[in-house]
């Protein structure tokens, strides 16, 4: 692409409408009419970001996001189906039939020096004011609502490639931080220096790793040895975040790839220590090869265009390692529901410190692993209070991805998917004692007393 210094907006460079391959018929009308209501109102707005990153590598954006000069208030007034949201970032959240558009204001990483005060008198009283930018002692970014220009916004995003804007005034795209360069490079660099922005936010060396693995790039070299200095830190973010940002990973079709990155940049230990550390072991001298087959099954399944709900995704990734403990806690003498329960609690706790997985996540995760066992009993009592749990089709779908290669288990799920969908032409499967299920006891039949009239 040809690029040329933009005499109006100083220190970026300009791509004309002759010289991209962005078209308006691959945007979201959503999006488009955003930008025309806010550009009739007087504002500056630009599509930014990833969205426009993605349209000029010819890939389809899954959100497109909104940055004008427009405050949140003045979105809010513009917008009716305007909500807003955030305090780190303050944002304008336009919800559309089944879309959402994310509107920010153009930021700057500048202090606030328009406010002196630091209180302010309300009901009579004096009240502590939040500061517009806040920083921690460490320097991570606490608050970040200091508007500034679009350079100063773009200049204080994380990659260079994600700094680029499309302007739908003269549909050119600017480039304010030599995302061009790095985009043919096929390059993901930091803006600035590396070390001070995964201070500012550890979050981002988890960006850097997923945009690296989707996107098919490397990591600039300064980029990389910045975040494997700083990957310790990460635990310093949000557990909420780090989980949603940790479910983008593992949902992005490439959660092999960024696995493997997570490993090598020393960021997987920091997150899962304990889980880290049983990978790197044996279990009676084998190697636990599992979790790279299930990452690559939730790969292809991702890829496919399928869906896979969170506490499935966990239970196949983890699964083994919770299988294991809670054959530990049997060995002890645990029943079977009480050490799936044991396993999980503890599970739970070693992970969620660090990435904080939701309660109702976590139970169904533990119940997908514990009603494995319900699928050997055919057809057992009430198979249809079984079939109508909500989680059906995950503990199917557990099974069949974990063991479907069993032809005992394979003949069992049949039969189950059958039952499921009102069939009755497929015979129950012979019953098998896999090892590793608890024995099934047998009901002791209470021998019936005779009648006292009867013996007279």
């Amino acid at each position: 692409m040809k690029k040329k210094e933009n005499p109006k907006k100083s220190g970026s460079v300009i791509i004309t409408r002759q010289e991209h391959g962005i078209s308006r018929k691959l945007m979201s009308p959503n999006a488009l009419r955003v930008l025309y209501r806010l550009k009739d109102n007087g504002f500056v707005a630009y599509l930014v970001g990833g969205c426009v990153r993605d349209l000029l590598l010819g890939r389809e954006p899954k959100d497109f996001d909104v940055v004008t000069n427009a405050t949140p208030g003045e979105v809010k007034r513009a917008f009716r189906n305007c909500r807003l949201v955030g305090r780190r970032f303050r944002l304008a959240h336009l919800h559309f039939h089944e879309e959402l558009i994310e509107v920010a204001t153009f930021r700057s990483q500048a202090a606030d020096e328009s406010e002196p005060v630091a209180e302010e008198k309300r009901g009579g009283e004096n009240r502590q004011r939040h500061p517009h930018m806040l920083k921690n002692d460490d320097g991570m970014i606490l608050r970040d609502n200091v508007y500034g220009t679009p350079e100063e916004d773009a200049l204080r995003r994380d990659f260079t490639v994600n700094a680029l804007a499309y302007d739908i005034t003269d549909f050119s795209v600017i480039d304010f931080a030599g995302g061009i360069a790095d985009l043919n490079a096929g390059i993901i660099r930091t803006i600035g220096d590396a070390a001070v922005r995964f201070q500012e936010d550890p979050v981002r060396m988890l960006r850097a790793v997923r945009f690296a693995a989707k996107l098919g790039f490397t990591m600039a070299e300064e980029t990389r040895k910045a975040l494997v200095s700083a990957a310790g830190t990460i635990v310093t973010a949000s557990p909420p975040r780090l989980y949603e940002e940790m479910l983008k990973i593992l949902l992005s079709g490439e959660a092999a790839k960024c696995c493997d990155l997570l490993r090598q940049t020393g960021l997987f230990a920091a997150l899962f220590p304990f889980f880290s550390a049983w990978l790197d072991a044996e279990s009676e001298g084998f190697p636990h090869t599992r979790f790279g087959e299930m990452l690559t099954c939730v790969d292809s399944r991702v890829q496919q265009g399928g869906t896979i709900s969170p506490p499935l995704l966990l239970a196949l990734l983890f699964g083994e390692y919770l299988e294991e403990k809670a054959t530990n806690f049997r060995a002890n003498g645990a029943p079977w529901q009480q050490s799936i329960d044991a396993a999980t609690a503890e599970f739970l706790g070693e992970v969620c410190p660090f990435v904080q997985i939701a309660n109702r996540v976590g139970f169904a995760l533990r119940d997908i692993i514990a009603q494995q066992m319900r699928l050997k009993q055919i057809p057992g009592r009430r198979p249809q209070l079984f079939i109508a749990r909500k989680d059906f089709g995950d503990i199917i779908e557990y099974c069949r991805i974990t063991r479907g290669d069993n032809k005992d288990v394979a003949g069992r799920l049949k039969w189950w998917v059958a039952e499921a969908a009102g069939q009755e032409s497929v015979p129950l499967p012979e019953r098998s004692q896999e090892s590793g299920a608890p024995p099934q006891k047998k009901k002791r039949r209470r021998r019936r007393k005779p009648h006292l009239g009867s013996a007279i």
